[in-house]
């Protein structure tokens, strides 16, 4: 497994790999890497037989308020993992080799970014689909694979990779979780035992909302409280809990048709997402 630091020298390698024929699949991530990460590269080597792991964690998606600094790390462990996984290349870059000084060109989505973990975050998607984009120029994959855990990040991609025509087919995971059913996440690791016991809640609520649609419940708003009313009984601090469009992201006031149960609340300190769809 290679380790590659450097954009030019990662352009490099993947350009002998596709004029040799080959097929690369690139799975982004910040690293501190868990078996939600590994998923996305057990489907990218169905796709690809070459497999391209990038570890970066990018400034630009965290407000000055947020746990840049505190994020998770453990470099050593992820290459273990990935090499376990027979990844072939790992793409660590540095910030300076990312982002020069006088970076000023942004990627902008602007209409699916508005709404959810945006409203809250305003520039955390700009600083998204910016380095993904870049992470792409740097890998020149056909395939990259998203998990739908961060099913906004998701669609966002997909649609920049539609309107500014990038040539890499975007496949999703499906949300994978712990045995207790909480959804699996870096940032899993800032919660106490008792948050962690507390946080289940917003599973357990998505699991009860799908069986009160399954009964015949349609009207949004009555799902949605019943969600805020348990992660808030459970000491959660609900920071949204919408139903959406699966395609447009547009909140739904009836479900009718495919749609997709979003939330996104604090426990203690640490922000955590889930969703379902219905």
């Amino acid at each position: 497994m290679k380790i590659i630091r450097k954009i030019r020298e990662m352009q490099a390698e993947a350009e002998k790999i596709r004029i040799n024929g080959g097929k690369i699949a690139v799975v982004p991530t910040m690293g501190f890497l868990h078996e939600g990460h590994m998923s996305l590269v057990d489907i990218a080597k169905k796709h690809a037989d070459h497999v391209i792991v990038t570890i970066f964690v990018n400034p630009t998606q965290f407000a000055p308020t947020e746990d840049l600094d505190k994020y998770p790390k453990d470099f050593k462990r992820d290459c273990e993992l990935c090499e376990s996984r027979k990844v072939d290349a790992i793409f660590n870059p540095d910030c300076k080799e990312m982002y020069p000084g006088d970076s000023s060109v942004w990627v902008v989505e602007e209409r699916l970014s508005k709404g959810l973990c945006g409203r809250t975050r305003p520039t955390h998607f700009r600083g998204v689909t910016t380095v993904v984009a870049k992470l792409f120029n740097a890998t020149l994959p056909h395939f990259a694979i998203f998990g739908e855990k961060d099913y906004q990040q998701a669609a966002i991609i997909r649609k920049m990779v539609r309107d500014l025509d990038f040539p890499v087919k975007i496949i999703t995971g499906p949300v994978v979780r712990e045995s207790d059913g909480l959804a699996m996440s870096s940032r899993n690791k800032y919660l106490s035992p008792d948050e962690r016991e507390k946080a289940l809640s917003i599973s357990k609520a998505l699991q009860e909302a799908r069986q009160k649609i399954l009964r015949g419940e349609r009207t949004a708003g009555k799902i949605i409280g019943g969600i805020n009313l348990r992660i808030s009984q459970n000491g959660g601090r609900v920071d949204y809990v919408e139903i959406i469009d699966s395609e447009t992201l547009e909140p739904l006031k009836k479900i009718d048709g495919k749609a997709v149960i979003a939330v996104a609340a604090f426990f203690g300190t640490t922000r955590l997402i889930d969703n379902i769809s219905v």
